[in-house]
């Protein structure tokens, strides 16, 4: 198969499996937030080393122990997306799942604001409008809720966060969120045998089945960041960036087709907003990579002519 089909294949499975993924925390229930979390850190550990070890590939454990500071970029990364994940599983949780969807649209123009404060990166005129218009959406769904939408904010930057530590590291895939989901996993099994000892853990409580969709968090949280590397190594970024837009576009349906939440008009201007501001990015992106082509072929060397 064409190594460029088979990236958007990659590509759609690993983004379907997160756009539908509140269908899945919605069925953990009774299950509290946290102790989700907790199922999904410790059953992701099992999943990642058995999938490195049928890959045997445990040597860069080695490798990564004499560096220092890419170990304190992976604690850093790992604190990162624990807050998304608890914030992610909380606002389902807790029938915000429009919020969280507005959270991922909005976490593209995260990332771009990130690049001019952190990584002190010079944006085009049509990146500064799509921040602007993505600001006033912003301001228009906090009139409309009475407050800022915190969750989705939380989400945007702490993800938009995670993707610059993970960045910097370079560390591939599967052995980066390995190493990230260790770190977390000694905090996860405590807290889950504090439940235990108080009778209060739904874990082997509620039902089989139950049971079984909580050990399966492992699965369902690996395989699509499994698939979205293979997605990355394949694509074009101009590729991946459209995407990127598929689950937070699921996730806004299920909210309201499935879960019947409200968007009155207002949340929805606000929304409208956000899609303006995506447009003006994704068009100034697809429009740059263009020139990028253009210029890279302008500078090849021409056959010398017999």
């Amino acid at each position: 198969m064409n190594q460029t089909r088979l990236g958007y294949l990659y590509g759609f499975g690993a983004y379907l499996i997160w756009g539908f993924f509140p269908v899945y925390l919605k069925l953990l229930r009774p299950a509290g937030p946290v102790e989700i979390l907790a199922h999904r850190i410790v059953w992701s550990v099992l999943f990642v080393a058995l999938v490195l070890a049928a890959m045997r590939n445990v040597g860069f454990l080695r490798a990564l122990a004499r560096r220092p500071r890419a170990l304190a970029g992976i604690v850093a990364a790992a604190v990162l997306i624990a807050v998304n994940w608890t914030v992610y599983i909380y606002g389902v949780n807790s029938d915000r799942v429009v919020e969280t969807a507005l959270g991922y649209f909005i976490n593209p123009l995260v990332v771009v604001l990130l690049g001019v404060f952190v990584l002190r990166e010079r944006l085009r005129p049509a990146q500064w409008v799509a921040l602007g218009v993505g600001a006033l959406a912003v301001a228009v769904l906090t009139v409309d809720y009475g407050r800022l939408p915190y969750l989705a904010l939380t989400l945007a930057f702490s993800f938009a966060g995670y993707g610059l530590v993970k960045k910097q590291l370079g560390l591939p895939a599967a052995e980066g969120f390995f190493v990230e989901s260790a770190v977390l996993a000694l905090p996860a099994l405590a807290y889950l045998g504090w439940l235990a000892s108080r009778g209060t853990a739904t874990f082997g409580h509620v039902s089989a089945g139950h049971t079984v969709l909580l050990m399966l968090a492992g699965a369902v949280t690996a395989v699509p960041l499994l698939l979205f590397a293979g997605a990355a190594n394949r694509l074009p970024l101009s590729g991946l960036g459209l995407l990127q837009y598929l689950a937070p576009v699921l996730q806004l349906g299920c909210g309201v087709l499935v879960f019947h939440e409200p968007l009155p008009p207002a949340r929805l201007a606000g929304f409208a907003l956000v899609w303006v501001a995506l447009m003006i990015f994704t068009a100034d992106l697809l429009r740059q990579g263009r020139r990028n082509r253009i210029a890279a072929r302008s500078m090849e060397p021409v056959a010398a002519t017999p």
